[in-house]
């Protein structure tokens, strides 16, 4: 990666599948065209945020990974040259699935997948009833364009896992996401919930020195208002690009590898870890 330039596909819930998948591939298509060469969609962005509710038929949205959404994804990838980072609810086996990012290459060659290790549990985001916890660690991947690491919405609040796919080499981290308002809060905790959210992830490009770039969905699904406002962090943590709270777009962003480098040598925080002192981390508590 010398200097590329990104994009966040914020959108909507979409009626089908097929119509789903038929908007990414216009934005991405447009995307490119835009000068994008990284491109990542939202969290589930094949269909709607199902675990709005615990039941038993909605795990027939779940499909292979790799599968024909990421057959037809890789067919895009090589025909406009471009990474993509795509979320989607993979069916591994009879009771086990999995919030899962897939990571296809400029050429079309899948790399790899990230499964979501932080799964959630709260009103009206039932996902420990759908997400088996992934098995696959933090990962990052060399791509045409640069090495790119992958989390998944609630792995954002977690500076372990941010810290981990750094570590990995990752110069992007991407975390496809799916948050929003409930409507009975949003009048009081509304605009702290979404500052905190923002802030973490800054945080995140701050500590480790790299890229972070968050993409939400918009609209208003039963309860959940979900608030977009996709974005980029640069290495200073700094908002590069930014959406709105509730129009589908594209964000973009452009990133530069010297920039990363410049500021690891600068702040050497990787240098200076204390990695004998961290075995408390792996503790669920620190009781006395």
């Amino acid at each position: 990666m010398d200097r590329v330039r990104i994009a966040l596909l914020q959108g909507r819930a979409e009626p089908s599948a097929a119509a789903a998948l038929a908007w990414t591939e216009a934005r991405l298509t447009e995307a490119a065209a835009g000068g994008a060469r990284i491109i990542c969609t939202q969290e589930l962005f094949a269909t709607p945020y199902f675990c709005r509710v615990q039941d038993p038929a909605l795990f027939d949205l779940a499909e292979p990974v790799p599968g024909p959404t990421t057959e037809r994804l890789a067919q895009q990838a090589r025909k406009l040259g471009v990474v993509i980072v795509a979320s989607l609810f993979e069916r591994r086996a009879p009771g086990v699935y999995h919030n899962t990012a897939a990571v296809i290459d400029a050429d079309g060659t899948y790399l790899g997948k990230y499964r979501k290790m932080h799964i959630p549990q709260d009103p009206g985001f039932e996902e420990k009833y759908y997400f088996t916890p992934g098995d696959l660690g933090y990962r990052a991947w060399t791509t045409r364009y640069g090495r790119i690491g992958v989390l998944i919405c609630w792995d954002q609040w977690y500076p372990e896992a941010a810290r981990l796919t750094a570590l990995h080499g990752a110069q992007i981290i991407f975390c496809p996401t799916a948050i929003g308002w409930l409507a009975a809060e949003k009048a009081t905790l509304g605009a702290r919930q979404r500052a905190a959210w923002l802030n973490v992830q800054k945080g995140h490009a701050v500590a480790n020195g790299c890229y972070f770039a968050a993409v939400n969905r918009v609209g208003t699904e039963a309860q959940i208002e979900f608030w977009g406002t996709s974005f980029v962090a640069d290495v200073y943590g700094e908002c590069i690009a930014q959406g709105s709270v509730s129009n589908p777009e594209i964000v973009y962003a452009d990133c530069e590898a010297q920039a990363v480098e410049d500021r690891r040598r600068t702040w050497p925080f990787f240098r200076d870890r204390r990695i004998d002192s961290y075995d408390g981390i792996l503790k669920r508590f620190l009781d006395e």
